[in-house]
């Protein structure tokens, strides 16, 4: 009786576990962003479509406002950092490092920062770390001492 009992509590287990799996790979994927509706006013966007939207004025601006307050907003995220140092020339490379980052990456926001006594040089705005390991992937050939970084980044737009 006991045996039948342990069975079907690490049967219960093992479905459980099979569960919570599942549901934590569903809070995961989320749905691709249209690059070509970033930075677009969505009221615009649904005018070009052909739909008439009645609303009054007030209604657009608190929403150009509200969104205007995010931009200025941070959240906990992921960077890469690709320099860190501290010696005499450091401030010169550490510029020379965000142009180069910047010129073959424009597409992701280049951060120099000074904490005395180091100059740093940080890459991109991301909301997992996933997506900071596709840009650190492409980035680690160039730069060997690149690693990922828990920090505050700004709010997406």
């Amino acid at each position: 009786m006991r045996r039948i009992l342990t069975i079907a509590i690490l049967l219960a287990a093992s479905f459980a576990g099979a569960a919570a799996q599942s549901f934590q790979d569903s809070l995961i994927s989320r749905p691709a962003v249209d690059s070509t509706l970033v930075g677009r006013d969505i009221f615009d966007v649904i005018a070009s479509d052909g739909v008439h939207l009645n609303q009054s004025q007030s209604i657009r601006a608190a929403f150009a406002q509200y969104a205007a307050r995010g931009s200025s907003r941070t959240i906990q995220g992921y960077r890469i950092r690709v320099y860190y140092d501290n010696d005499h020339e450091a401030r010169g490379r550490s510029e020379a490092v965000a142009r180069a980052v910047k010129g073959r990456f424009p597409e992701y926001s280049v951060y120099r920062s000074y904490e005395s006594p180091n100059f740093k040089v940080t890459v991109g705005d991301f909301r997992t770390k996933d997506d900071a390991l596709r840009l650190y992937n492409a980035l680690k050939s160039i730069y060997p001492s690149a690693f990922i970084i828990k920090e505050n980044i700004n709010f997406p737009q």
